[in-house]
């Protein structure tokens, strides 16, 4: 039971990083590209980020002063979702102007036109989609699709076409951007989350923090848990994960997982019991959740004491206000050193982040070193 994120037009798949189908397909996009229980906001607006002066006065009520902390704090999580919006329209921006440049360099050396110069380059290289691929992706997303495959398969295999051609240019790009160092040298937004008393793995300075906020119900922040483990596996202790609770309203035994949860954390097997509860989804009923605390070995006259008393109740409360403070309304929700990463993303979306994290990290120690070989 998820919502999906609504365009509305027949406008094809037009990015390499968000497809855009006919509006059938939307809710079968939503969940196989943006892979996310709900939607994060999408909260684009027009304006500045604010004064810079919080204890600015905004506005009146006869004698009585409104400021513009009172105001942003109402609009947290919009703010930080416009923020980081923002950023990614820049990125996108930025990466799209220096594609053409490229482009038109290279056509330049080759003598054409930028724009027969990619028809030549692109010649041969978009794969044809066929009958049976149109049919064999309306047969796995036929649940979310009302129409016949007769009635769709002409604007289907059009959308699909789109997708491969999209992807066929952009390979082309990638590959003469190999002989263009492309440097970015705009800062992201980043979000201070308060991670302190959360269930982590890794070492308290690993220089890269990945916070999760999850539910237990969730299939996608299943899906995303093997993207993790791949992750923590990869960079080892130059990673530190953070488990936060975001248990959405529509799924039924979220909340209760989360508060059992904890309290498997009180005899110090969170992370076990947070195994052993995404094994199966179908099992959360308070009756399941006691017998994962079987399963995994914990005292259970303590454990059932905990989850029948509602002990961490407040505590998934605020660590649920945690998340949507920074902008998360939809799970899985990650911040990579404060930078936002929406949905169940594959690892390579999470080691571009990463990797300029590190980068970012090794440039300041030495930026330190040399300060102070200096003052030495």
């Amino acid at each position: 039971m998820e919502k999906s994120r609504m365009a509305g037009s027949l406008r094809g798949i037009v990015a390499s990083r968000r497809y855009r189908l006919l509006p059938i397909l939307l809710a079968v996009c939503a969940a196989a590209i943006l892979m996310v229980c709900t939607s994060w906001s999408a909260r684009a607006q027009s304006g500045d980020e604010g004064s810079g002066d919080t204890n600015k006065v905004v506005a009146t009520v006869g004698d009585h002063k409104i400021t513009e902390a009172e105001v942003d704090d109402q609009i947290r999580p919009e703010i930080a979702g416009w923020r980081n919006r923002l950023y990614q329209l820049r990125r996108d921006a930025i990466q799209k102007i220096a594609d053409d440049y490229i482009i038109d360099q290279a056509a330049k050396k080759a003598g054409m036109a930028p724009d027969k110069f990619m028809e030549k380059q692109l010649a041969g290289k978009s794969v044809k989609v066929t009958d049976k691929e149109a049919k064999d992706f309306y047969d796995s997303h036929k649940n979310r699709i009302p129409q016949p495959y007769d009635q769709i398969k002409a604007p289907l295999i059009a959308a699909l076409q789109r997708r491969n051609d999209q992807e066929a240019r952009q390979k082309v790009i990638a590959r003469l951007r190999e002989d263009n160092h492309v440097k970015m040298m705009i800062e992201p937004p980043r979000l201070k989350i308060a991670t302190k008393g959360y269930p982590a793995l890794g070492p308290k300075n690993a220089p890269i923090t990945l916070v999760e906020f999850a539910d237990f119900q969730c299939p996608y922040c299943k899906r995303s848990e093997e993207t993790v483990k791949e992750l923590r596996q990869e960079y080892g202790n130059k990673i530190r994960l953070v488990y936060i609770d975001f248990p959405l309203t529509f799924h039924q035994y979220a909340f209760q997982a989360a508060e059992a949860a904890r309290c498997a954390g009180d005899q110090g097997k969170f992370w076990e019991y947070h195994d052993e509860l995404f094994k199966d989804q179908s099992k959360l009923s308070t009756k399941d959740l006691k017998e994962a605390a079987v399963r995994v070995k914990l005292k259970t006259k303590q454990f059932d004491q905990c989850l029948d008393s509602g002990k961490y109740a407040n505590e998934v409360r605020a660590a649920t206000k945690e998340g949507s403070d920074a902008g998360v309304d939809g799970t899985p929700g990650f911040f990579v050193n404060g930078r936002p990463v929406t949905g169940a993303q594959p690892a390579s979306v999470f080691e571009n982040i990463i990797n300029e994290e590190l980068a970012r990290t090794d440039k300041h120690q030495q930026n330190a070193s040399v300060k102070k070989s200096h003052a030495g």
